[in-house]
């Protein structure tokens, strides 16, 4: 499992890399080795608002439908638009390539409620 030391985790699994008000998330190298092969990625819209803690999108693998939760509150200002051709983008380029969505950071206070890198591979990496 890689875990990279500069981004911050949701409990649900989603990476966070902050870059000013904005934050580019996607999901954890952990999820997508659970989920196998991604053959489709529903993502929310530019312009959408989205709240810390309630679904965003969902990735559908050929083992299941997995909701992606949002791990912060802002407004989506970009969405990774390759992902609709190539979802597999997550499996192969998860901190890369397989990037979400950006936000403009609504609430900067909720960074304190994400994980550090050590939290997220003391509580996902022994499974």
């Amino acid at each position: 499992m890689d875990i990279k030391e500069h981004l911050k985790y949701s409990e649900n699994h989603e990476w966070v890399r902050v870059e000013g008000n904005r934050a580019i998330v996607g999901m954890t190298d952990f999820a997508q080795e659970e989920l196998g092969m991604i053959v489709f990625a529903e993502l929310p819209e530019v312009g959408d608002e989205l709240k810390a803690g309630e679904p965003f999108g969902s990735m559908e693998s050929v083992k299941t439908v997995s909701e992606m939760y949002a791990p912060l509150s802002g407004k989506v200002i970009d969405i990774n638009r390759s992902l609709q051709n190539n979802p597999g983008a997550i499996n192969m380029s998860p901190y890369d390539g397989g990037w979400m969505i950006v936000l403009e950071i609504s609430d900067s206070s909720e960074l304190d409620r994400l994980w550090d890198a050590a939290k997220y591979e003391a509580t996902y990496g022994h499974e």
